[in-house]
């Protein structure tokens, strides 16, 4: 059963940094690229970022929100994605999700932002990030 399980969430002040981790098994962990998602209150889930198979294609890719704050990373070792986020801002306040999309990052990314629209199995409980002004 494929799952990914998200930790490292919680509250940090304006300014701050987390670090946010994402565990998976289930499915052949260097075959696929892996993204963050996150969604707040009251809105729609959205990619925030995107990395390629492996470190020799570890592309990265990020929605124009986070560019420059937020860093993707993955250790095909322990089968673990990393979203390190500096400079944390109030809107970034939502609860986190990793998932395994079926298609390289590049197949989703445009000028519009991160657009994927689905993943292997199901959402993992995610974990929330709360930032305070």
């Amino acid at each position: 059963e494929v799952q990914l399980v998200e930790s490292g969430g919680g509250l940090v002040q304006a300014g701050g940094s987390l670090r946010l981790s994402c565990l998976a098994s289930g499915f052949t962990f260097d075959d696929y690229a892996i993204a963050w998602f996150r969604q707040a209150p009251g809105k729609e889930r959205e990619g925030v970022s995107c990395i390629g198979r492996s470190s020799s294609d570890g592309i990265t890719y990020y929605a124009d929100s986070v560019k420059g704050r937020f860093t993707i990373s993955r250790d095909n070792a322990k089968n673990t994605v990393y979203l390190q986020m500096d400079s944390l801002k109030p809107e970034d306040t939502a609860v986190y999700y990793c998932g395994a999309p079926p298609a390289p990052c590049w197949n989703y990314y445009s000028d519009s932002g991160l657009a994927i629209d689905s993943v292997l199995g199901r959402w993992g409980p995610g974990t929330l990030v709360t930032v305070s002004s």
